[in-house]
């Protein structure tokens, strides 16, 4: 457990290069300049955006091996506020990752930014998750995005036997896994979160 807003930035720090921790301060500047224009997220919550936003989002990369990064795109659900895709594209360059956000005002500014930060591995791509044509995902994460049953009913198809899902999922993400058939709970285990005591990552590998 990371305590602190200083020590989410200093975990961050520790492992990261300086030019991938100015491009995270400047996608701070840039969200809490949008955050004024349109709630992507809680205002509170930008008084500790390297706890709740940016450690919460990189501490995801620790489980993806090198391996699993070259084996296709890595796909953000719901992306919204381009958590976790945004932190992930900028801290690791080798990562295609692809933001699915189908909020207008959301895609445009995630354009924005992308192109403000000059990151050529991510892109948006601005539909609804049930529109967006069928791939292999090499990464599948969701934050916020839908209760357990609806992501995973929703993302099956874009699953192969090695697509690593890598579920966020708060305080809620025990209990939704143990309410799956016994086939998913099994393809899951549960990591406990470095941002909050009493949440939980949710991982597994395979096709749905």
């Amino acid at each position: 457990m990371i305590k602190g807003e200083q020590g989410a930035r200093d975990w961050c720090v520790d492992r990261y290069d300086p030019d991938v921790i100015a491009k995270l301060e400047r996608f701070i500047t840039l969200l809490g300049e949008e955050n004024g224009r349109q709630n992507l997220v809680s205002k509170a919550s930008l008084d500790h955006v390297w706890q709740r936003h940016i450690l919460d989002s990189l501490q995801l990369l620790p489980h993806v091996s090198r391996e699993t990064l070259w084996n296709g795109p890595w796909l953000d659900l719901g992306s919204g506020a381009g958590l976790p895709g945004l932190p992930v594209a900028i801290a690791e360059p080798e990562a295609q990752v692809w933001l699915i956000e189908s909020r207008k005002r959301r895609i445009e500014w995630l354009e924005s930014a992308i192109d403000e930060m000059e990151l050529k591995n991510c892109s948006v791509l601005g539909s609804r998750l049930e529109h967006v044509e069928t791939c292999d995902a090499a990464i599948i994460t969701a934050r916020a995005f839908a209760p357990l049953e609806k992501l995973l009913k929703l993302s099956a198809r874009f699953s192969t036997r090695s697509t690593l899902w890598l579920l966020p999922k708060g305080r809620s993400g025990a209990q939704e896994l143990s309410q799956q058939p016994g086939r998913i709970r099994a393809m899951f285990h549960v990591e406990q979160s470095l941002t909050d005591p009493d949440a939980a990552i949710l991982v597994g590998k395979g096709s749905l």
